[in-house]
């Protein structure tokens, strides 16, 4: 971990950042390895504090390494005022993203700073790249998700509900490794596939259903991310004509997709082809997004993004479209990003199954 501690100086050392409060869950793990719910980081040039209360030193002191451990167990803002004075800091920064504004004014209030600074996103930048161990779980993960969608094509079944899928994924994943749900898993069926977001419900499956789920697992912290679209019986003849353009606008973006291009360029290799088809106003969404210790992380990768693609990093790649009234289709891979292209890292079969 102190190789991304290091990185995190150099950042540090580019914003003119003296002292920072690292207190984001994801971001406190990266750096430290901790994976209890009350853990926060003070980086400095020289210094790597661990502060936490009572009940985690014992873990904190099994999981991170390079850190000395303070103990704040009471009045957290009274133990980090003196902390901040011991070691004569007077420039804080911290994540603006994550700090509430009460404890904000109790900061400003209590501590004796000349400067209390937020900042954005400075270690969520670091861990757009993934390493080796990081990439690895992912693998897992996604492993995991396409073990769960083999699973669920023996399952799904015309009067099964949509929350009976949903449930039975989850219990199938969580038996074969995963830690728990990526997100609240989208089974959206029939009409109901229009509804990109559209998280499982009581309908039943009813044959000619499209059925679009959504889903992915935690491994070790990291995250996976799936999407398939399935037939029970027979579908409309227009649904799979516009099955066939979402998943040639997919493998269109994994065959181009590589490092260098911008977020903005990515997107638009689907979405052009999707335009093209006749069905541009009904692909509302950008194309992907990152994918690691957050089930949404950086880069987003859409018409709006300010974000490039580096080696190392890993995103969704998941076209779709979504007709009122008739239903929809998404496709998903998750993609790690290299220089000369990208690697699918699900396996799960893409082309239309008919159950």
């Amino acid at each position: 971990m102190e190789k991304r501690i290091n990185k995190l100086r150099e950042k540090m050392k580019e914003k003119n950042i003296e002292a920072f409060l690292v207190s984001k869950k994801e971001n406190v793990r990266y750096l430290s390895q901790f994976t209890g719910t009350a853990g926060k980081l003070l980086i400095t040039e020289k210094d790597s504090i661990f502060i936490t209360d009572f009940r985690y030193l014992d873990q904190a002191a099994d999981q991170t390494d390079g850190c000395v451990i303070e103990e704040i167990s009471s009045n957290f803002i009274k133990g980090f005022a003196e902390l901040l004075k011991r070691k004569k800091i007077k420039n804080l920064s911290f994540e603006s993203q994550d700090l509430n504004f009460k404890t904000y004014q109790q900061l400003k209030e209590k501590l004796e700073l000349e400067n209390l600074n937020p900042v954005e996103s400075v270690v969520e930048s670091l861990r757009m790249i993934k390493d080796s161990s990081e990439i690895q779980k992912i693998k897992k993960a996604v492993e995991i998700a396409d073990q769960g969608f083999q699973f669920l094509l023996d399952f799904i079944e015309v009067g099964k509900s949509e929350k009976e899928i949903a449930l039975e994924l989850e219990f199938f994943m969580k038996r074969n490794g995963g830690e728990a749900n990526a997100f609240d898993f989208i089974v959206a069926s029939g009409k109901r596939g229009a509804l990109p977001h559209g998280v499982a419900s009581d309908k039943l499956i009813e044959k000619g259903d499209l059925v679009t789920i959504d889903f992915g697992t935690v491994y070790q912290g990291y995250h996976s991310d799936i999407t398939r679209t399935v037939a029970v019986g027979e579908p409309a003849s227009e649904l799979k004509e516009i099955y066939q353009i979402v998943l040639e606008a997919q493998k269109k973006v994994i065959s181009e997709i590589k490092a260098g291009m911008s977020c903005v360029e990515a997107d638009k290799i689907a979405r052009d082809l999707i335009k093209e088809a006749g069905y541009g106003d009904n692909f509302g969404h950008g194309l992907g997004h990152g994918v690691g210790l957050e089930i949404h992380e950086g880069p987003r990768v859409s018409y709006t993004s300010e974000d490039n693609l580096k080696p190392g990093m890993v995103v969704t790649d998941e076209p779709g479209i979504y007709i009122s009234g008739l239903g929809g289709i998404r496709i998903e891979d998750d993609l790690l990003i290299t220089e000369n292209g990208c690697e699918v890292l699900n396996a799960a079969p893409k082309e239309l199954i008919v159950l």
